[in-house]
Order: C-alpha cells, then structure tokens, then sequence
C-alpha cells in the first residue's frame, strides 16, 4: 500500500496532539484519574497512535515524527501499565477550579432535570398565586414574607437605622448553616432514588414561583431584583447543583444503563457526590456572605448597582461552571 505521508501526518495529528494532552495531565497530576470514558479514549488513542508508528516503519524522510511516536506511545503504554499507587497530594485550588466543574459537567443532564423540576415547582406556585391569591399563607413557610409586599418595600426604605449592625457575622453563618443543611438533604435524598430530591426541588421552586409573583404582581419587580440577584444567583444555582447530586446518586441505586453491580456503581458515584456537595457548600459560603452584608440594604439608589452585581456574578459563574478547567481533548463529543 502507497502510504501519502504529508496526507497521513495531517489526518492524523490531532490525534496525537489529544493522547499528548492527556499524557501531560496524568503526569503532571499526581492524583488524577480517569473517568470509565475517559480511559477507553485514551486506550482508543494509545492503540491508534502505535498503529501509525507500526505504519510509518521504513519511512525515512521523517525520522522526527517516527522518533516522536515512539515517545508518545511508549508513554502511554507506561500509564496504562502503571501498578503503583500515586501519591495524593491535596490540591484546594485544583479541585475547586479543575476537578468540581468538569464533575458538574460530566452529569449536566441530572443538572437539567433539577432545573427543570425547580421551574416546574416556580411555575405551580406562580399558578396558584394567581388563581388564588389567600393560598399565600399556606404555601409561604416564612412570616417575614407574609405580607403586603409594598409595605415590606416602603418600610425598608424608609428604615435609618442599619438593623444588621453587630450581628452580620452571625446571621451569615446563620444563612450558610441552613442552604448546607437544606443542600446536603437534597443529596442525601437521592437514596430514595431521588423522589425525595425531587420533591424537595419542587417544593423550593414552588416558594420561589410564590414570591416573585407576589412582588411583580405588586409593582416591586425592581425591589425584588436588588434583594435577590447578589445572593440568589449563587444560592439557588448551588441548590440545583445539591439536587443534581441527589440525582446522581439516585441513578446509581437505579443503574439504568450500566452494566456494573449497585456496589461498584456506588463506588464510582461517591467521588463526584463529594465534589458536587463540597462545591456547593463554598458556594452557598459566598451566598451567604453576600446576603447578609449586601443584600439586606436596600433603597432607590442602590437597586441598579446590586442588580448589576448580581448580573455580573452569575456571568462568572456560568463561565466558571461551563468553562473552567476543560480539557478539550476529553470534554469534546468524540468520533
């Protein structure tokens, strides 16, 4: 068979280029392992890239490129054939910008479905508000949010005198103490596989739905906008992501669509369940921090100023949860 070189060498690169990638991030992290799909990629890659090296045998216009693939495949074929335990070494930053996004990404389906379970939720709250606005009460559990929302509005600007004044500090703890606990039983929920994460989502969608009507409804969407986007872009995206925990974890009780026992799934779920909830409890840590120093002032002149901050937060977050630490190489739809 008549070889093309030039042709062969350009098809082919790409290839290389993704084993080498991963290559340098198993060697270079000690700690890291590869997800199921991840390894048959690269055994995938480490196969095809011996059977061009087998290919360009007897070729001697390019000597670098055969000298090159040795290298390349012999590396490969060391990390497949590797036996000894690697030291762990914690590493805080990575896992927060590497490892606790790629996790969120790897199940951004169960992602979806709480998403879609927590709209669900908004919209039945929404719905019967509207048809029946003395439910109000029933499905609201907070007194502080009982009444007349043009009253609240007109109190809170009106009030002088800073009400948080000396007792910041504990009410955030007081904030983060409860979205933990709250995020920590919509993943521990997921043991009754995951009805109760669902239900839990829905129920918090529904208060959600049952509020933002009620001020919309009363003229205060801009007041509602500068209390709640600098702590809820943050706080209600971290309960998502403690549901989608929960549903992961559902699924491997289930085991749709694997063929590993409930033991080994579980095995292989745990890893990704304590990044998702550890994401989400530094996440709810700046949720909380935000609602209790930012949040609670309120006033004409400081609604567009929050509402852009919380703009700009959730953009950040969008890109840090969708962006950060992608490996292009393993993150891509692969042929």
């Amino acid at each position: 068979m008549i070889l093309d070189l030039q042709r062969f060498i350009a098809e082919e690169q790409p290839y290389w280029g993704e084993l080498e990638a991963v290559l340098k991030r198993l060697e270079t992290r000690a700690e890291e392992r590869l997800t199921l799909e991840e390894s048959r990629r690269f055994y995938y890659l480490y196969r095809r890239a011996a059977s061009d090296l087998a290919q360009m045998q007897g070729f001697t216009a390019e000597p670098a490129i055969a000298q090159y693939l040795e290298s390349l495949t012999a590396r490969a074929y060391a990390e497949i054939h590797e036996t000894r335990d690697k030291p762990y070494r914690l590493r805080p930053l990575t896992w927060f910008f590497e490892t606790f996004p790629q996790t969120f990404r790897r199940h951004y389906q169960a992602f979806l479905v709480a998403l879609a379970v927590t709209l669900g939720g908004c919209s039945f709250g929404a719905g019967v508000l509207y048809v029946s606005p003395e439910t109000k009460a029933v499905l609201l559990p907070f007194s502080h949010l009982a009444g007349r929302p043009s009253e609240r509005v007109a109190e809170e600007e009106q009030r002088t005198k800073d009400r948080m004044a000396g007792r910041k500090a504990t009410f955030a703890a007081q904030l983060m103490q409860n979205n933990i606990r709250v995020s920590i039983m919509a993943m521990v929920l997921g043991i009754t596989w995951a009805l109760g994460t669902v239900v839990l989502l829905f129920f918090n969608g529904v208060i959600l739905g049952v509020v933002t009507l009620d001020y919309v409804l009363s003229g205060e969407s801009v007041f509602l906008a500068g209390w709640l986007l600098p702590h809820g872009v943050v706080e209600i995206p971290a309960i998502l992501l403690a549901g989608q925990s929960g549903l992961v974890l559902g699924n491997a009780l289930i085991g749709w669509g694997s063929a590993h026992r409930l033991r080994e799934r579980l095995r292989l779920t745990t890893p990704d369940l304590v990044t998702l909830i550890g994401g989400v409890a530094l996440l709810l840590v700046w949720a909380g921090i935000i609602e209790a120093f930012f949040s609670q002032y309120h006033g004409p002149a400081l609604y567009l100023p929050k509402i852009a901050f919380g703009i700009l937060e959730f953009g950040l977050l969008c890109a840090f949860l969708l962006r950060s630490g992608r490996v292009p190489s393993m993150e891509s739809s692969h042929a």
